[in-house]
């Protein structure tokens, strides 16, 4: 038994982790395939956690097992067996080994949560997507003629659509920023793969800052392979970087529960090249698709540690 019980343990690891998983899942424990740069450090925060979950989960269930073989009752010997009580030793361990546990986990989510939140004053490329009842619309904030003189980062005309953003972000807008939108609808279907809901053009190898703005209500912004999400908040500004890696069209979702209609809140984000992206600009403008669509309720207040009143 002594022998065989290692044995047994470490076959029912196996069976239990790698049930529903194939070979190429297994390493990323059920989470899509990474395609932003950013997106890596998230993987490798999920599968430390489930190796911590694992190791401590063999711990217990290899003692659980143990003590049900080691320590059930003989069948001659029907004495009380010695009664331990008051093991410090245990007690102290039982104490002082979780708390070690939550203070690393803590210690590495607050460390990647830092980074994967941290924002450039000049990004590359910035896009003001906006959620409301039951879409999507994306305003990409870019220079598409080239000349900075048709430059809208104006009071009259920039704050006009784009009033809910705070003057400390736009201030990173590129100049000569005219603009082109995307306002989705929820009947809209993607042409190359049929999925629903609008699509969100963005370069590869480029950095990209995301502003979050809502209309009504409570949404969430969540691209599956970018294994990161961020509430979109009426009232509340949020913000995120990601410089996409890989080329090819993925699946987003609204990830908070906004009304009846929540499911049909579906869009879709294609990576091309900057080439494409570009021309995907352009092609918008000659559409007559040039400013902005209206981003959402004007910031009130300031949110402690997020926004602030003076810019």
């Amino acid at each position: 038994m002594r022998r065989t019980l290692p044995q047994a343990l470490a076959a029912g690891l196996v069976l239990a982790t790698a049930t529903g998983c194939t070979s190429k899942e297994f390493p990323r424990l059920g989470m899509p395939t990474p395609v932003t740069d950013e997106a890596p450090r998230v993987l490798s925060l999920w599968q430390g956690s489930w190796a911590a979950a694992l190791a401590v989960g063999v711990l217990v269930w290899g003692l659980i097992i143990w003590s049900v073989i080691f320590h059930r009752r003989s069948r001659t010997k029907v004495e009380i067996p010695a009664q331990t009580r008051y093991n410090m030793p245990i007690e102290a361990l039982y104490t002082v080994v979780p708390i070690i546990i939550v203070a690393v986990l803590f210690y590495f989510t607050a460390r990647d949560e830092t980074k994967l939140m941290a924002t450039s004053k000049k990004p590359t490329h910035v896009v003001n997507v906006v959620g409301y009842q039951w879409s999507w619309g994306f305003n990409y904030v870019e220079d598409v003629d080239g000349d900075p003189k048709t430059d809208v980062n104006t009071k009259d005309s920039l704050h006009k659509e784009l009033s809910a953003i705070p003057d400390r972000m736009t201030k990173g807008f590129p100049k000569g920023a005219e603009g082109v939108y995307e306002a989705g609808t929820p009947g809209e279907r993607n042409p190359q793969n049929g999925n629903p809901g609008p699509t969100l053009w963005l370069p590869k190898g480029e950095k990209v800052q995301f502003i979050l703005t809502s209309r009504d209500v409570i949404h969430d912004f969540w691209v599956l392979p970018f294994l990161m999400k961020q509430d979109v908040i009426p009232g509340h500004v949020n913000r995120f970087e990601v410089t996409p890696s890989k080329e090819g069209t993925y699946r987003g979702k609204c990830a908070e529960l906004c009304g009846v209609d929540h499911s049909r809140m579906l869009f879709n984000v294609k990576i091309v090249s900057p080439e494409r992206y570009q021309k995907h600009l352009e092609d918008l403008a000659k559409k007559g698709q040039t400013g902005y669509i209206p981003a959402g309720t004007a910031t009130t207040g300031g949110a402690k540690n997020a926004e602030t009143n003076n810019p």
